[in-house]
């Protein structure tokens, strides 16, 4: 195949699933992978691509998403993940806690680490989709923090650990973004809850806008490394800094 390859992890919704558009806008074949094949099976028609059913915690289903891509990816964006919960520490569930960090840093790591040669052979480039959780706590957001924190750490020593091989490591950090799922799933389901989190935001990031960033670092010229891109809405000074219209 003469198009370059870009995988995409977590391509079912959201994030996952408008970056798939967006680099096959830019002339990639994507390899769409997620759990959930149906969906996924819709959007790689649509776009051109293939649809894996992939489980990153799986290791045998990481091995077959490996054997689908072949010898080489010029790009892989470690998109799958999210929160579970948001409760204080002292009120914490801790095997939300695991699910958390069984996505956001071993999956994440599980497929890197399997990618890795086809990524070199390609001179290709990794994303690291964490969140602002990484940048700072908040209030019941401990486990988040500490699973986001902690894949951000995934990126920055591989950075240093593939220095001067024709790999670029790089991280995009989105703060509030409305997607469909993500406040609806950190929440089990419950719905008031989900639409209290953008209740009276002007303007939160979609989507689209956190897909536009991450082509973005992706498609710099090769001897260009975006280290860590952040990326709010103009609302969200901060974690703890949001501005709701009455």
């Amino acid at each position: 195949m003469s198009q370059p390859i870009a995988v995409v992890t977590g391509a079912s919704s959201g994030i996952g699933a408008a970056t798939a558009r967006a680099l096959a806008a830019e002339g990639f074949h994507v390899i769409c992978a997620a759990r959930r094949l149906d969906r996924l099976e819709a959007l790689a028609t649509e776009i051109g691509g293939r649809a894996i059913a992939c489980d990153i915690t799986d290791a045998d289903q990481v091995a077959a998403l490996v054997d689908a891509v072949g010898d080489r990816c010029d790009v892989l964006v470690n998109n799958a993940g999210g929160a579970v919960g948001l409760e204080p520490l002292a009120a914490a569930d801790l095997d939300a806690w695991t699910t958390m960090y069984q996505t956001n840093v071993l999956g994440a790591g599980r497929v890197t680490k399997a990618l890795l040669p086809a990524i070199e052979a390609a001179g290709g480039t990794i994303v690291f989709v964490t969140s602002t959780a990484a940048e700072a706590a908040y209030e019941g957001g401990s486990g988040y923090n500490a699973a986001k924190a902690g894949e951000r750490m995934l990126a920055g020593a591989l950075r240093l650990e593939v220095v001067g091989k024709p790999i670029r490591v790089c991280e995009v950090a989105p703060g509030l973004v409305h997607t469909e799922e993500f406040s609806l799933t950190r929440f089990a389901g419950d719905q008031a809850k989900a639409d209290a989190v953008y209740a009276g935001v002007p303007h939160p990031l979609v989507a689209e806008d956190v897909a536009d960033a991450i082509t973005w670092v992706a498609t710099r010229p090769a001897h260009v490394n975006i280290d860590r891109l952040v990326i709010r809405p103009r609302a969200q000074a901060a974690n703890h800094k949001l501005h709701r219209e009455a």
